[in-house]
Parts: structure tokens; C-alpha cells; sequence
């Protein structure tokens, strides 16, 4: 596959993400962003101040590892460092999908980590999890210096290398995958999981 192909490849399967997430409520208005990496040194990513359920090929950029635009003129999403974060830790990541659910922005703001359990979802999650074990989805206190937010994910990453997932006080779900279809499956499993918490909290 060509250089360009792949490009264009990766591009239309996240807006086919970014139309499926926005239906559902998960990226309102410009919120969430979205990435896939292209090779070792290079991430195509959505572009700053697009509507996730608006896009096309020309609202993503390729920026390098370092989070900046290999394009004369272009603006980087706010967030591009939490997306270089994981490609860097995570070898295995080949795409990043961030979203703002209704539910993973209240459960942020109340609770220091969310503890999923019970649920058959698990499975799609990195490892497969036992759905009778539980699994911490932690919450990082909203930064807006984003270098400095993303040392403390890759900190806590670091003690924590199953993380499969994790979610900022008050802004969204980080979630990756192999490729771009497997970060949008556990995006999924993890928004159902969390909106049956935040149901159940309401009870």
C-alpha cells in the first residue's frame, strides 16, 4: 500500500469513527480528537477546531512524534501530545480516539478512577480481561499544560503498563488499539460500561 493510500485509508476510517461517535453524543460540537499512526515517525491526526462528525480527508494533518505539523500552516490539535504519549509507550498503538461522552465527563469529575467489573465488554480491552475481574480506568486531574499532563500519564503508565485506557477530570476517554477499528470497539465497550455505571450511581 502506497503512501498515499494508507493515508487516505486511515483517514476514512475515522471520520466513519468521528460520524458514529457524534451520532451517539460522544463528541459534541469541536470536542475530541483522533489519530492513527502512520509509520514509525509519523501520526495522522485530526487538525485543531474541526467537528468530529464533520470531517473529511482535508481535517487531518501528519505531524511527527515530537506532536509537530510536517505541513507548512497547519495546527496541531490541542491534545496532539496525549496521542504521542501512547504511540511512544505503547508500540503496539496504531491508532487514538478521544472522546466526550455525556458519562465519561460526570463520572471524571466524581471519582479519582473508575473501576469496571462484571461485564462481558472486558474482553475487548488490551489482554482480554476476565470479565469477573476489575479493571481501574484511571482519572488524571485536567492540565491545561499539556506536556506537563502527559509526563504524569506516561508516569503513572509507567507503574501501571496494563492501563488499557484512561480518562481526564471533567474532558474525556483516551482510548487505543492495534488499528483504528480496534481503538473504535473499546471506545464503544468502554462509553456502554460507563454510561451502566453512571445509571447505576443514579439508582
Amino acid at each position: 500500500m502506497n503512501d498515499s493510500v494508507r493515508i487516505a485509508e486511515q483517514a476514512r476510517q475515522m471520520i466513519a469513527a468521528g460520524n458514529l461517535f457524534h451520532a451517539r453524543g460522544w463528541v459534541p460540537a469541536t470536542g475530541g480528537n483522533f489519530s492513527a499512526r502512520l509509520d514509525s515517525e509519523r501520526v495522522l491526526i485530526t487538525a485543531s477546531g474541526n467537528h468530529k462528525g464533520e470531517l473529511a480527508e482535508a481535517d487531518f494533518l501528519i505531524a511527527d512524534l515530537d506532536g509537530k505539523p510536517l505541513e507548512a500552516g497547519r495546527k496541531a490539535s490541542y491534545e496532539t501530545l496525549l496521542h504521542m504519549q501512547i504511540y511512544r509507550r505503547h508500540a503496539d498503538a496504531g491508532a487514538v480516539l478521544h472522546t466526550h461522552s455525556t458519562a465519561n465527563t460526570v463520572l471524571s469529575r466524581r471519582y479519582a478512577q473508575i473501576v469496571l467489573s462484571n461485564y462481558e465488554l472486558l474482553k475487548v480491552l488490551p489482554g482480554a480481561p476476565d470479565p469477573q475481574s476489575n479493571v481501574a480506568i484511571p482519572v488524571f486531574a485536567n492540565d491545561q499544560d499539556i506536556a506537563r499532563l502527559s509526563a504524569v500519564v506516561d508516569a503513572h503508565m509507567v507503574q501501571a503498563p496494563t492501563t488499557p485506557a484512561y480518562l481526564i477530570a471533567g474532558h474525556g476517554l483516551y482510548a487505543w488499539g492495534a488499528t483504528v477499528a480496534q481503538a473504535r470497539h473499546r471506545v464503544e465497550a468502554i462509553e456502554f460500561m460507563l454510561e451502566c455505571h453512571l445509571r447505576e450511581a443514579m439508582l
